[in-house]
């Protein structure tokens, strides 16, 4: 089989999901943010096993996701979708017991008219200017908000990945004002930033997302992914010899270069070629040499007693916030470009719940 293989530890993400909950009071529940399939990292094993170690409440970014969280998780917890309900929408809350975030008036208009009754949130654009509801579209609208009785009030901080930058005093002050404005209920504006950031960002529910998967700001976090990358050839090179496209990397001593099977179409992105990424065997670092290709990359491994099967580019060693800052990126673009050419195997996985 020439598939690399990524590695999720789930006991890593439930350990990373305690130690965000234990930054709060008992009074404050750490929801789960399971959007983009698991930031990559695949919904229904993720959330199956957050529920399993006490996870009540759900998060995605579509109806779609949250559905398919819903079949994973089976009845019992809040699954909510960010984008509010658009058209189509409708009939998922219903037959999956969605809750959507209504970012407008219109929104909760069309809530009102399709889904009365059913659980809601609602979403405050406290300032960053993306998704909710402003103060004057929310006080113009405050009597159908009541009506629609929104069980969770929430908003999003910009900045939250810089403790220092005041923009995350104002969203606080902004979010406070414009949800007194509202009926009373549960409000939510941290995510993992927010998190880190302390008491006045916690309110009732926070919304851990990145930190669980391992990534940025969450510095404790426990590294979640392992990606292994089988070698399919190795060749001496001379030095004065280079490798891969645009001749970008030569020899300086006579070398022996592996090529493994995995590229930009896997996720690996391109940038990561511009030096500093190493692939590991055991505890000795190979550098990647030339350029990522579509389907491949080439590691120089003079220094290997020998070549074994395959090597590593994500370990404890090398994070997917090393990659990203070779790359320019951030964390969450490594994770969620993971391709789907990998074999993933998951530590830990809890069983999806037996069927009513």
């Amino acid at each position: 089989m020439a598939r690399a293989t990524l590695t999720i530890d789930l006991d890593a993400v439930t350990a990373n999901w305690r130690a965000l909950d234990a930054l709060t009071p008992p009074s404050v529940e750490t929801a789960a943010v399971v959007k983009a399939d698991g930031y990559g990292l695949g919904a229904g094993p993720v959330a199956r096993r957050l529920r399993a170690e006490g996870a009540r409440s759900f998060f995605t970014a579509l109806a779609e996701e949250a559905a398919t969280v819903r079949e994973a998780l089976g009845d019992g917890p809040a699954v909510h979708f960010f984008s509010g309900l658009m058209p189509g929408d409708a009939d998922l809350c219903r037959s999956h017991d969605l809750v959507p975030c209504l970012n407008s008036a219109a929104q909760v208009t069309d809530f009102m008219k399709r889904l009365p009754g059913r659980p809601c949130a609602i979403q405050l654009d406290s300032g960053m200017n993306r998704l909710g509801m402003e103060a004057d579209e929310a006080a113009g609208a405050a009597d159908l908000i009541a009506r629609a009785a929104p069980g969770l009030v929430i908003s999003h901080l910009a900045c939250a990945d810089e403790p220092g930058h005041p923009m995350n005093a104002d969203q606080a002050d902004t979010f406070g004002r414009i949800a007194a404005t509202l009926p009373p209920g549960r409000r939510s504006l941290a995510a993992t930033g927010g998190i880190l950031l302390g008491p006045r960002w916690h309110h009732d529910l926070t919304r851990a997302g990145i930190g669980l998967y391992g990534g940025a700001p969450f510095a404790d976090a426990l590294p979640v992914v392992t990606l292994s990358l089988p070698v399919i050839q190795v060749r001496d090179v001379a030095a004065g010899e280079s490798v891969g496209y645009g001749a970008t990397w030569t020899a300086s001593r006579p070398s022996r270069v592996a090529t493994l099977d995995a590229g930009y179409a896997d996720g690996l992105l391109r940038a990561i070629g511009s030096g500093g990424i190493h692939l590991y065997s055991g505890d000795i670092a190979c550098p990647l040499v030339g350029r990522v290709s579509m389907d491949l990359i080439t590691v120089d491994v003079t220094d290997l007693p020998h070549v074994p099967p395959s090597l590593e580019i994500l370990n404890a060693r090398q994070t997917v916030d090393d990659l990203a800052r070779v790359a320019g990126t951030i964390g969450y673009e490594i994770l969620t470009s993971l391709g789907g050419r990998y074999e993933r195997v998951y530590k830990g996985a809890a069983q999806p719940p037996d069927p009513e």
